[in-house]
């Protein structure tokens, strides 16, 4: 099993693990980050598509290298798999490496495809939601009484750009686009932070599925209008809340713990 970091600044506390370290972005690295600004690629588009700058070029020029049996794996500069569920004060630069996921474990036997333990999104401050949801809130006032309809698409909508949601969904294929629109609509927790671990056959049916569909989204999104934290990373945040309901439609998935550690 590789698990690829992909990272757009050194991480010095983690060069001499087993992870492969993947560069993206503007800064410089030295020799041991595997670059993403040759071959078949779309690094101009970094700002816009995050780590998902290196998966593509990944797809395009490693992945056709491999067996369609072999396990490879993708996490990120701040969030790494762990060999289990873990408290972050226990861990630190200096012993990172004793806790993070090297080895396929043999629970995974049955599985073909690892993603992230869920982040729930049905626990939204009052306020925020007058503020940032007041346009679901007219079209349905229950979602401030009831947690059931704070969903996915509700969280989008508040942070991403109302509507932007649907008018990706629409471009989907006929396969998943009304499946994948009652998935948002219902569910009020996905798998996040496009991290996943799969066997090479799965990751290639998953990128033949997203990259197409992302590039259909910027007919319609762009890139000069795409300012800010909210929606700068759009096609990041598209591919987030498909990836969720992606493996657990095509794949035989498990989820897995990881934690969320800067050494800042």
């Amino acid at each position: 099993m590789k698990i690829y970091c992909v990272t757009d600044k050194e991480l010095n506390f983690i060069e001499n693990s087993n992870y492969i370290l993947a560069a993206v972005g503007k800064n410089i690295f030295n020799s041991k980050y595997l670059r993403c600004d040759y071959g078949d690629n779309i690094f101009y588009k970094e700002q816009y598509y995050s780590e998902l700058t290196f998966h593509y070029w990944f797809w395009k020029n490693k992945l056709k290298d491999l067996s369609s049996e072999d396990w490879i794996g993708f996490c990120q500069k701040r969030r790494f798999w762990t060999k289990k569920e873990y408290k972050i004060s226990e861990i630190n630069k200096n012993n990172l490496k004793d806790y993070i996921l090297l080895k396929r474990p043999e629970s995974w036997n049955n599985f073909n495809a690892v993603i992230c333990d869920p982040n729930f999104v049905n626990n939204v401050k009052k306020i925020k939601l007058l503020k940032r949801g007041f346009k679901s809130l007219i079209n349905n006032p229950l979602i401030f009484f009831d947690k059931k309809k704070q969903t996915i698409k509700l969280h989008f909508d508040m942070h991403h750009g109302y509507g932007n949601l649907d008018k990706a969904i629409d471009l989907l294929s006929d396969e998943d686009r009304d499946e994948f629109r009652t998935y948002v609509n219902n569910n009020v927790s996905f798998n996040p932070h496009i991290m996943f671990i799969a066997k090479v056959s799965i990751a290639e049916k998953w990128f033949s599925s997203l990259f197409p569909w992302l590039f259909k989204c910027e007919k319609i999104f762009g890139f000069k209008t795409l300012h800010g934290y909210d929606s700068q990373r759009l096609y990041a945040y598209l591919a987030e809340r498909y990836l969720s309901f992606w493996f657990k439609k095509y794949s035989k998935y498990i989820e897995w713990p990881y934690i969320t550690f800067s050494n800042n």
